[in-house]
């Protein structure tokens, strides 16, 4: 008999699984070790001269698939970046402005006090999806336990103390108080909570559609899925089902990286690209000094660019619990290590164009879940990607979602956004 016949959201997630299997090593390697595990001579090596030779600029239209001056690629290298950026959701926002976020005229005045420009954007675009009621929105503090029945969105006790906790404020699953239906919002739901908020949508009737972006990949669990509600990755049948769908915790988290961010800094050269090469190297004279100690959480300062090396090793080592008086920071080996910055920065290049495709894997994830029980659902790029890196959300309802979406059909922002 014929396979079943795939839709195009399995056959994109199965795509992708594909690219990521072949790519494995470089979407699982930490740019921290990239001396200390040779992480250059791991590429093919048909990629290595036209990746020692490039530019910044010409790096980032490698990233972004708009050329760069003088750029020279193998072809198998431009089939990979095809590849990663075809298989990616588009990330585009029709109406985002090409302006960093300023303050807001659509909200009022309260609903911005010390709230950040960039939050104000993404509530103002994410307000647009729906309207499903015409009440003003209530605020409700309580805890959403996927493992309660359908799962119920638990108050805490009032006066906090002994006894159990007041329940759904929904009135169950028929609905709220009153009769009314609502729209459950994640406005970038961290971990565990963004599929939680799935199954409580999918497991009741009360709530009528939900908005979600998630963030946070890599704290995502990824124990085997449980029957009924599982939580994490992966959500869906259509993916578990797929071999080599694991994602480890590193892709996980590179699915959380500021892509545009990146290529940014790449088109200006930004002082912020010797980040990378300054840890790698100290994790070299930490891994030299004390083998028993890697991947230690070093945080020698938020303007470490702006260093020398020595200066950011008197400030990392002591944090490894090292004396830097006793770590040679000026030796012929830390100049090599420190003149392959170049390399260090198209190592991470490489990565960067894997990891939307990740990322459209996780939410492809969350999408086919939901449709596999029946719901109307779409990715929408809610927002501007330049200033909100998790910018697609995942939109479902019980109905057809033309009146859900009818808001960003018609939206145009304005200067303020």
């Amino acid at each position: 008999a014929p396979p079943p016949q795939q839709h195009p959201e399995q056959r994109r997630a199965a795509d992708i699984i594909r690219l990521l299997t072949l790519y494995r090593p470089l979407l699982d390697a930490f740019v921290i070790d990239f001396f200390t595990e040779g992480l250059w001579a791991q590429l093919p090596p048909a990629w290595r001269p036209a990746l020692a030779g490039a530019t910044p600029a010409q790096l980032a239209g490698l990233l972004g698939g708009r050329g760069g001056p003088g750029a020279a690629w193998p072809l198998s290298l431009l089939a990979f970046a095809a590849a990663a950026r075809a298989l990616a959701f588009p990330r585009g926002c029709p109406g985002g402005s090409p302006r960093p976020p300023c303050q807001s005229s659509h909200l009022h005045p309260l609903l911005r006090r010390h709230v950040k420009p960039k939050k104000q954007h993404e509530i103002q675009r994410l307000g647009k999806v729906g309207p499903l009621t015409p009440r003003a929105p209530q605020h409700v503090a309580g805890r959403l336990d996927p493992a309660a029945p359908w799962g119920e969105f638990l108050l805490p006790p009032d006066p906090p103390g002994p006894g159990p906790a007041a329940r759904n404020p929904l009135g169950g699953p028929g609905g709220s108080e009153d009769g009314g239906r609502v729209l459950l919002m994640g406005l970038h739901a961290c971990g565990d909570l963004g599929p939680a908020l799935l199954c409580h949508f999918a497991h009741s009737p009360a709530v009528a559609a939900v908005a979600l972006a998630g963030c946070c990949y890599m704290k995502l669990s990824t124990a085997p899925r449980a029957p009924g509600c599982p939580s994490g990755y992966p959500l869906s049948a259509s993916v578990a089902a797929l071999p080599g769908h694991q994602l480890s915790y590193r892709a996980r988290e590179a699915a959380c990286h500021a892509l545009e961010e990146y290529e940014g800094r790449l088109r200006g050269g930004s002082a912020h690209l010797r980040a990378h090469c300054y840890r790698a190297v100290l994790e070299s004279l930490i891994r030299a000094a004390d083998p028993g100690k890697r991947h230690l959480g070093l945080q020698p300062g938020r303007k470490a660019h702006t260093l020398s090396f020595p200066q950011y090793a008197q400030l990392g080592l002591p944090l490894a619990g090292l004396d830097p008086a006793g770590v040679p920071l000026d030796s012929g080996a830390v100049g090599a290590m420190l003149e392959q910055q170049h390399k260090v920065v198209a190592f991470c290049t490489l990565g960067q164009l894997l990891a939307p495709a990740v990322e459209t894997l996780i939410l492809l994830d969350r999408l086919l879940y939901l449709r596999e029980q029946g719901f109307h659902c779409a990715l929408v790029p809610l927002f501007n990607p330049r200033f909100s890196p998790r910018n697609l959300v995942l939109v479902a309802a019980r109905t057809p979602l033309a009146a859900v979406l009818d808001g960003l059909d018609k939206d145009s922002e304005d200067g303020d956004s």
